[in-house]
């Protein structure tokens, strides 16, 4: 795992949900990336926002499917073998939009997935 984080960076913010919400990523991306996989995660200021990014190289989500893996309850057919009752996206998006943010994914199966949480400066 790598981390790449300014260490002058200040984001207005409560602390505990946000790494709740953090958590929740790194969770599913150590579940669903294999063993020799590389996860890595980036903090970024941008001019309204801060974006903190989990990427990993895992098994990734069809494009049908990223809308979907947000709703509470849900997980995809092919991922019961792992832990999980499907509730940890769901928080995760409830904990950052009730901050003034949002989370997005880009992902493409067999390639992996990046989760960005976008938290506002202000």
């Amino acid at each position: 795992m790598s981390v790449d984080c300014p260490e002058d960076l200040t984001v207005f913010h409560d602390s505990k949900w946000t790494s709740e919400a953090l958590f929740n990523l790194l969770d599913n991306a150590v579940k669903y990336t294999p063993a020799g996989g590389k996860i890595a995660v980036s903090v970024v200021l941008w001019e309204m926002y801060v974006e903190i990014k989990v990427a990993d190289t895992g098994k990734g989500i069809s494009e049908s499917n990223q809308a979907a893996i947000f709703r509470r309850f849900y997980r995809e057919e092919e991922v019961h073998e792992q832990q999980g009752v499907g509730i940890g996206l769901y928080l995760a998006r409830e904990i950052v939009t009730r901050q003034g943010g949002y989370i997005k994914v880009v992902s493409e199966p067999g390639k992996g997935s990046e989760f960005s949480i976008m938290l506002p400066t202000k």
